[in-house]
């Protein structure tokens, strides 16, 4: 077995091959930018070495820095983690000739299945059902436009070597399909260093369905079973899930068994995952074939009780597969929510800054029920804008997928992130949407249910009612410390009163409350609410039973009441005496300053081109700047027609949240 092993990347995924090395009693070796010298996958590796400025293309997929730091420790192998080197073929070459083993499948195969246009030439060749589509490469916008009204709109084009949804976009139209092709080079370019593209048809109301594969160097290969990856954003996978709740047995075989045909194929070793689209009758089709660990691992690894990273540290070292395809079955449910520095307010546009707090959900392992947190982050540590919003992969596991859906809830009601925009509002809202809940999902999941962006979550009667009796009964706790504090009187209670107006967000509920040691009774909306906690003013999470029901809620105080926030909703709560709760019926309501005759800055990041100049008219949906942010190039565009009175910004420049780009007149 190896004695040390360098991890090529950064991040969760870093963190999680360390995880697992040291478990194994693996030395690791951590390699990091100037971006990431503070890192936590720094700070848990057994050495460290620095390998560039922040760009990637200046530290991470430079295969010589990465050579220099293995010879510098002496590493025997190289994890590459996904992403960056992960399915480069000159790099795994490169440590073939320096003696060093690449914990992945050999340069043959990722040279035919890490290529998305031979690996498709390949699976038609084996036998795979694949989508229609341009094998060939394309050479400029014109040649796009013209292939893709021959395959017929939509249509998908995508990098050759790409991943993570960068360089991918869909085209309706040939004014999409030029547009499309230029951003899809561009960032195949910048996140891969490779800007060849590819166009095949888009199938509408897919679902996105992958099979996780694995092979060792003696000729033996198994499927573990599926993952449900359709909810995705700007083709960005967002939450996935294990088993699918759509597939049948008969075709999770046909499908695990194609899987297993095609990496036969190409003499594949070690872990990698063969991805489909399936439609609504369970057709499904071949999309690509990714030669490393899936950033979705986990909930593969919670259904079949296998880890993935030691099985690819195993084979790496020569050793056979454990167990057949036989010994594989699905052991309960798995789901992964992605948290992303995203702000789903702003349209899900990245974030960056300081995580001011961090406190994940305590992860838990049992019989019931599974709770694990990957991550690369801390609290104090910064997001930067120079590599994917990632910041951590929420995992529950139960026998159930109603089970393992209301432990996400409450996993994610309370992991609390603070600093940065990001989607945690946005993950709640999916749990508790009736279409994801019956498992009616596609690909097109987030644009069809929000096509007017996400505006948080609204709550049912009952669970508003839920809150406001529990907003009242952490009021009384505040207030009898309050009056502790005071020193005015030794009978505190009588003095706090029974009756008060909840107020949340702008609805009524006047409650009677009582209270006992154990907690409170809390009358309201014609009924009775029993409210228990050990919450105490001050603490940022409040854990309550409300009718033996839980209720988990993030905690923030404002002038009589609360900022509380609770499955994808944010709630202003007010508790007022009567009288108090009439006089602010009379109080004006504060506007936000109007900012429509500006294009402003939605995010963080490097401005790329401006379209328009000063005199210019626009028409609605007319691209107006390209702004570029932690890989991903974001089009700005006219919301209506108008005229541009003055430009502010120009290409080059890197700006912050907010930053006028442009006025209007």
């Amino acid at each position: 077995m190896f004695k040390k092993t360098l991890i090529a990347n950064r991040g969760e995924i870093a963190c999680r091959v360390i995880k697992t090395a040291r478990r194994m009693g693996i030395q690791t070796v951590a390699v990091y930018s100037d971006a990431d010298r503070h890192a936590l996958h720094v700070k848990m590796a057994d050495e460290a070495v620095h390998i560039g400025p922040p760009p990637a293309n200046q530290s991470y997929i430079v295969i010589d820095r990465i050579m220099d730091a293995i010879r510098q420790t002496g590493a025997e192998a190289v994890h590459p983690g996904y992403g960056f080197l992960s399915e480069n073929r000159k790099f795994a070459e490169a440590l073939e000739a320096e003696g060093v083993a690449f914990i992945g499948p050999p340069a043959s195969a990722i040279e035919a299945m890490g290529d998305k246009i031979t690996s498709k030439k390949i699976a038609q060749e084996a036998g795979v059902s694949t989508v229609p589509g341009y094998m060939g490469l394309i050479a400029d916008a014109d040649e796009a436009v013209k292939i893709s009204g021959q395959i017929g709109y939509p249509v998908m084009i995508k990098a050759s070597a790409g991943g993570g949804g960068k360089g991918m976009r869909i085209a309706w139209n040939e004014a999409e399909a030029r547009e499309g092709f230029q951003s899809s080079k561009n960032e195949a370019a910048s996140s891969f260093g490779d800007d060849r593209i590819f166009i095949e048809k888009f199938v509408t109301q897919p679902r996105h369905i992958e099979i996780q594969v694995l092979a060792d160097q003696h000729g033996n290969a198994v499927y573990l079973h599926e993952r449900e990856c359709s909810i995705q954003r700007r083709n960005q996978k967002v939450i996935e899930e294990a088993p699918s709740p759509f597939l049948d047995e008969a075709t999770r075989k046909a499908m695990g068994e194609q899987a297993v045909a095609l990496a036969r194929a190409v003499g594949y070793t070690s872990a990698g995952t063969v991805e489909f689209i399936v439609d609504g009758q369970r057709n499904f089709y071949f999309l690509e074939m990714n030669t490393r660990l899936q950033v979705e691992h986990p909930v593969t690894e919670l259904i079949t009780g296998i880890d993935l990273v030691e099985q690819m540290i195993r084979v790496a070292d020569g050793q056979p597969l454990p167990f057949a395809q036989s010994d594989l079955k699905i052991n309960g449910w798995a789901i992964e929510s992605r948290l992303y520095a995203e702000d789903p307010y702003r349209n899900f546009l990245p974030s960056i800054g300081r995580l001011t707090r961090y406190r994940p959900p305590a992860e838990i392992a049992d019989a019931d029920h599974v709770v694990r947190n990957d991550t690369g982050v801390y609290e104090g540590g910064e997001i930067s804008m120079y590599y994917d919003p990632m910041i951590a992969k929420l995992c529950t596991w139960a026998p159930s997928r109603d089970k393992a859906i209301e432990q996400m809830r409450l996993a994610l009601d309370e992991f609390e992130v603070e600093g940065i925009g990001h989607n945690l509002p946005f993950l709640s809202a999916v749990m508790d949407h009736p279409k994801f809940i019956s498992g009616d999902i596609s690909t097109a999941f987030i644009a069809e249910e929000y096509p007017e962006g996400f505006a948080g979550a609204t709550l049912p009667e009952a669970e508003v009612i839920r809150v406001a009796a529990s907003a009242a009964a952490m009021h009384r706790v505040a207030e009898i410390r309050r009056t502790r504090i005071s020193g005015r009187l030794d009978n505190h209670e009588r003095h706090v009163g029974e009756h008060w107006v909840v107020t949340v967000d702008g609805q009524e509920f006047p409650v009677r409350i009582t209270a006992d040691r154990q907690g409170s009774t809390v009358e309201i909306a014609g009924g009775r609410l029993r409210v228990e906690s050990d919450w105490r003013p001050g603490q940022s999470l409040a854990r309550l039973t409300v009718d033996g029901a839980p209720l988990v809620m993030k905690t923030d105080r404002l002038p009589s009441g609360y900022r509380l926030r609770v499955r994808g909703a944010d709630l202003k709560v007010f508790v007022r005496r009567p009288r108090a709760a009439e006089l602010a019926r009379l109080m004006p309501e504060k506007l936000p300053p109007d900012t429509s005759k500006f294009l402003l800055c939605p995010m963080p990041g490097l401005v790329v081109r401006v379209n328009v100049a000063p005199g210019d008219e626009v028409q609605e949906g007319q691209a107006l700047a390209t702004v570029e942010a932690m890989k991903m190039e974001n089009i700005l565009r006219a919301e209506r027609k108008a005229v541009v009175k003055s430009v502010a910004a120009t290409a080059g420049d890197s700006l912050k949240v907010d930053d006028v780009i442009m006025e209007f007149e």
